[in-house]
């Protein structure tokens, strides 16, 4: 009888520990699928740009990824000092808009590219095959182009951005890139003159070779 009594008692035991742990095992359960939740939401929350500010995020940084890979060509390819010069401008100054751009991405739970895009590709492409002066005249002729666009999308989001970080980027970077577009508009006209000479001076010389 003593046993048998015993015996109730320790399988009782055995039944009040399995108990507790399956309440442990699943307040563990609740508090792990709680604190992802919790993540979760969080992680939603970071990311919350409008679309059209998640949208200018990553064209303005898809457009100064190719302004830096652009510039370095520049560097390597142009016959001008002043298109050089304005090349490394475009490699140092967007490379710092760049950065800030990343940082401010990153605080909202944006993801930038890492690549050019298809048609910035081909314009460096493009233009690696150019030398001398047929390379700045495309050149600079591009960065008129660009910077114009440019400097009219980061007017816009610099007053109509909903994140206030990235209303404060687009004003910060404004004055910049209107400095820019001024100082491409200034060198291009050069080359434009330089080309037209080029051509003025071809057929007087076939005409003395010929006489």
């Amino acid at each position: 009888m003593q046993g048998f009594i015993r015996n109730t008692m320790l399988a009782a035991a055995v039944a009040g520990l399995m108990s507790v742990g399956a309440v442990a095992q699943n307040s563990g359960t609740s508090s792990s699928s709680t604190q992802d939740s919790s993540k979760s939401a969080s992680s939603a929350g970071s990311s919350q740009l409008s679309s059209a500010d998640q949208n200018f995020v990553k064209k303005a940084a898809q457009g100064g990824m190719a302004e830096v890979e652009l510039g370095k060509l520049a560097t390597q390819k142009a016959s001008s000092d002043d298109v050089k010069k304005f090349g490394q401008r475009m490699v140092d100054d967007h490379t710092k808009a760049n950065d800030q751009l990343k940082q401010v991405a990153q605080n909202k739970g944006v993801s930038l590219p890492t690549d050019l895009n298809a048609k910035d590709q081909a314009l460096k492409d493009r233009l690696s095959k150019l030398d001398g002066e047929q390379f700045d005249r495309a050149y600079m002729k591009n960065m008129v182009r660009d910077h114009t666009k440019d400097v009219s999308e980061f007017r816009k989001e610099s007053t109509s951005a909903k994140d206030n970080d990235l209303k404060s980027f687009a004003s910060q970077t404004l004055p910049t890139l209107e400095d820019h577009l001024k100082e491409a508009k200034s060198i291009a006209p050069k080359g434009e003159k330089q080309a037209k000479q080029a051509m003025k001076e071809k057929p007087a010389a076939g005409q003395t070779s010929q006489q």
